[in-house]
C-alpha cells in the first residue's frame, strides 16, 4: 500500500506546482494592484473585480468567447455526426482513409494551423481568394482576417475545421455501441435509412450526445491558441476572446503608454475560471444522467 503513495508523489508534486499553486496565487494576485514586474504591490481588495464589471473590453472579450462556444459547438457537433454516420461502415471503400483525413487537423499543432491558414486566407494572392475569384464567386479579394466583420467568423470556422475530427471520433465510438441486431431487425421490417436514423440511431445516441456536446463546448470556450496565432485579437479587438484579453492585460501593454496589469488580468482569469467551472459541473451532471440512461436501456 505504501508503494501506491510513493508512485503518486511525482504526479502530486507536478499537479501542485503547475495546477493548484497557480490557481491559489491567481486568486491572491486578483486582489492586488500589481504589474507583475515591480516590487511594489498594493492590496486593493475587490477593486479589480469592480473595475472588470464596468469594463466593456472585458465583457466584449467574454461575449466573443461564448460566441465561439454557442455557435461553434452545434456546427462542429452536427458536422461531426454526419461524417461519423457516413464513415461508420468499415466495409465501405476508403472509409479508413477519410477518417484519417478528417482527424489529421486535430493532431496538427495549433500554431502550424494558424500560420498556414493565415497564408491560405491572405488577401494578397491567398489560395482561398484565388479560387473564389476563378469561380467568379467574388469580384475582389476578401480580407477574411483584416475585416472586423469577418475576422471572428473566419477564425471560428478554422477552429471548427481543426477540431471536427476529435468530435467525429467521439461519435464513431458512440455508434459502435449500437447493436447491429437493431439495424438488421429494422431492415427486415422494411425500414428505410431515414427511419433507421430517426428511430434507432439518434435515440440510442442521445445519452452520448450530452457528453459530446459538453466536451466540445468546453473545447471551443478555450480558443486562445488559434486566435493568438491568426489575429492576436485584432483587427480592432474584433477577435479578442477572454483568454487573449487576459494574456494581453497580464503580459502586454494594451493601453497607449500603459503597462501590464497582472492583478487585473488575474481577476479576469478568476471570473473566467468560474464560468468554466460551471461548464465542468454541467459535464458532471451529464455523466450521471448518462449512467442512468444507459441502465434504463439495458
Amino acid at each position: 500500500m505504501l508503494w501506491c503513495y510513493v508512485f503518486m508523489v511525482p504526479a502530486a508534486v507536478l499537479a501542485g506546482l503547475f495546477t493548484f499553486y497557480p490557481m491559489v496565487m491567481s486568486w491572491y494576485y486578483s486582489f492586488l494592484d500589481w504589474t507583475g514586474i515591480t516590487v511594489e504591490r498594493t492590496f486593493i481588495g475587490w477593486g479589480n473585480y469592480r473595475e472588470l464589471i464596468r469594463d466593456p473590453m472585458f465583457w466584449g472579450a467574454f461575449g466573443r468567447s461564448f460566441i465561439f462556444m454557442l455557435v461553434g459547438t452545434p456546427v462542429q457537433v452536427g458536422i461531426a455526426l454526419l461524417v461519423a454516420i457516413a464513415l461508420n461502415n468499415q466495409s465501405r471503400r476508403l472509409s479508413a482513409a477519410f477518417r484519417t483525413l478528417f482527424f489529421l487537423p486535430t493532431v496538427t499543432t495549433v500554431a502550424i494551423v494558424g500560420v498556414v491558414m493565415t497564408s491560405v486566407l491572405s488577401v494578397y494572392h491567398g489560395p482561398a481568394n484565388t479560387v473564389l475569384q476563378k469561380l467568379h464567386l467574388i469580384g475582389a479579394p476578401v480580407d477574411f482576417l483584416g475585416d472586423p466583420k469577418l475576422a471572428l467568423w473566419t477564425v471560428l470556422g478554422v477552429q471548427v475545421w481543426k477540431n471536427v475530427g476529435i468530435t467525429m471520433i467521439y461519435w464513431l465510438a458512440s455508434l459502435q455501441t449500437v447493436p447491429q441486431e437493431f439495424y438488421e431487425a429494422a431492415r427486415v421490417d422494411g425500414a428505410g435509412r431515414r427511419q433507421i436514423l430517426t428511430n434507432i440511431t439518434i435515440p440510442l445516441l442521445l445519452p452520448f450526445a450530452v457528453i459530446i456536446i459538453v466536451l466540445t463546448a468546453n473545447s471551443n470556450l478555450h480558443a486562445f491558441a488559434i486566435v493568438q496565432s491568426m489575429t492576436r485579437g485584432g483587427p480592432y479587438f474584433s477577435t479578442q476572446v477572454i483568454e487573449v484579453f487576459i494574456y494581453q492585460t497580464a503580459f502586454v501593454s494594451t493601453d497607449t503608454g500603459g503597462s501590464p496589469r497582472l492583478g487585473y488580468a488575474s481577476a479576469a482569469g478568476c471570473l473566467f475560471g468560474i464560468a468554466t467551472l460551471f461548464i465542468a459541473l454541467i459535464q458532471a451532471w451529464a455523466a450521471r444522467w448518462l449512467a442512468r440512461a444507459r441502465r434504463q436501456l439495458r
